[in-house]
């Protein structure tokens, strides 16, 4: 949502569930004194239950769901929103489905190209063409994939993943930490595409990516869980803007962030994946000498070597008491 930021204009979430990715875009608009008047919201959910929920999620917040659709078959069989251009595609799909009838759509006109078709065994990459079919001309999305998404080529998704680099509709990918979500263990990312990268009401970015590895930022919550503070998603926040907005002061951070051309990212065989392009922090010298880290270390091996032995007697003395000897000879293979 900060990268985003859905003032107004038409939202969509294809796979909407209880409505989780509406609510956020209304929180964030009343954060940030805008109009909820001015934001218009579109989904779709195939589940009927889940359905009913986010009905009923938007209706108590005073949301307007009237364009919210179920259907049984799901967005890639009966999409309810055939003709709908949205200026705000905003979602959280399922990861790697296997199960979205993809074998009914090979010749389906949603795709990039007749060329382009998504794997019958992965839907990733059929959510991230039915994401862009339903973009306005100046239109951009934001959404949750599995890291697999990044770099994979099984059934030309590596082909799919060039043209959409190629296209110049890729904006920025965020590496996230591991367990960011209650759903899921799988390892996820942030992909935000754009349809008007040249410019967009900003600067021009055109034939550029960015590239964030967030992936050691964030506090566990508790044993299972982990969260990012205001803090870190401002941080990731403003880097984006300020790599977007005309005489920003967006630089280049070892480690963290990396502003890629094409030709960077076709060198590295159009993988995504923020660490090959935003690499490894520098190591913040301490001031303590490689002599004096060595003298500290080898007092630390020696206590703990002196300690073993300690132990190691111990053992041999209850072992004793139980009718064990344990021979010093040392035993030769």
């Amino acid at each position: 949502m900060e990268i985003l930021e859905p003032y107004n204009g038409r939202v969509f979430d294809p796979c909407c569930g209880s409505g989780g990715m509406f609510v956020q875009s209304e929180k964030f608009v009343k954060n940030h004194q805008g109009r909820l008047d001015d934001i218009s919201i579109y989904g779709q959910e195939s589940n009927e239950t889940t359905y009913k929920l986010c009905r009923m999620n938007l209706a108590i917040r005073g949301i307007d769901g009237s364009n919210i659709k179920w259907n049984p078959e799901g967005s890639f069989l009966n999409d309810a929103h055939k003709d709908l251009k949205a200026d705000f595609v905003i979602a959280n799909p399922p990861f790697n489905d296997s199960d979205w009838g993809g074998e009914l759509l090979r010749n389906d006109g949603r795709w990039l190209d007749k060329d382009l078709v998504p794997p019958v065994g992965n839907a990733n990459f059929a959510w991230v063409s039915h994401f862009i079919y339903h973009l306005a001309p100046t239109g951009s999305a934001g959404f949750v994939l599995s890291n697999g998404s990044l770099s994979s080529n099984t059934s030309g998704e590596g082909d799919i993943r060039k043209a959409l680099v190629l296209k110049d509709l890729v904006d920025c990918i965020v590496m996230l930490p591991t367990q960011l979500f209650y759903n899921t263990g799988i390892p996820a990312c942030l992909w935000f595409l754009s349809r008007y990268k040249n410019g967009n009401k900003n600067r021009d970015r055109h034939g550029e990516v960015l590239f964030i590895d967030a992936s050691e930022l964030g506090y566990m919550v508790n044993r299972s869980s982990r969260a990012f503070t205001e803090a870190e998603i401002s941080k990731i926040a403003d880097t984006y803007h300020e790599w977007k907005k005309s005489g920003g002061s967006y630089q280049d951070i070892k480690g963290f962030c990396k502003s890629a051309s094409i030709a960077e990212i076709e060198k590295h065989n159009f993988v995504l994946t923020p660490g090959r392009y935003v690499g490894i922090p520098d190591e913040v010298e301490d001031g303590v000498s490689f002599e004096e880290k060595m003298s500290e270390l080898t007092m630390a091996l020696g206590e703990q070597m002196r300690e073993g032995q300690l132990l190691d007697e111990e053992i041999k003395k209850q072992l004793l008491k139980v009718g064990f000897i344990v021979s010093d000879e040392l035993v030769d293979f």
